[in-house]
């Protein structure tokens, strides 16, 4: 389901015990094993995260963006609790609110779904809210 990669995106063993990017097989995209911020951040500070990760070329791609709300929510683990995503991949995910790049409907210009790893929810959160970064990129399927 998911496969370790290097800070060159290379593939990786199973057990490896160092990797900075996770590709999910299923979808193909590739996720910053770790949060790509230190600590919760406004949803204004967690597009700076994402920028600041494309300026510096984090794993060799300038890339980088916040996932959406369903791609989110595709790498929580219902089986797993505090937090809920696999941590044999995930290393250092916090039982924390996370950002999403999609729009709460109720207030669009305001307010952006968010993901709860510690239990897997969802909900939607003010701009000036706090939450957690991790970033992710497509891949086409033919230069994986």
């Amino acid at each position: 389901m998911y496969t370790k990669l290097d800070s060159a995106g290379n593939d990786l063993p199973q057990s490896a015990e160092q990797w900075a990017l996770v590709r999910d097989d299923r979808t193909g995209l590739i996720w910053s094993a770790a949060d790509s911020s230190s600590r919760d951040v406004t949803f204004e500070k967690a597009q700076g995260a994402i920028a600041n990760l494309n300026g510096a070329k984090f794993c060799g791609f300038d890339d980088w963006r916040l996932p959406t709300i369903q791609e989110l929510l595709s790498i929580v683990d219902y089986s797993r609790r505090s937090p809920a995503i696999d941590t044999n991949f995930f290393w250092g995910t916090k039982n924390d609110w996370y950002w999403s790049s999609t729009p709460a409907a109720a207030s669009p210009a305001d307010c952006a779904w968010i993901v709860n790893f510690n239990h897997g929810g969802s909900d939607w959160g003010y701009h000036d809210a706090r939450s957690r970064v991790r970033a992710v990129r497509s891949v086409p399927r033919a230069s994986q």
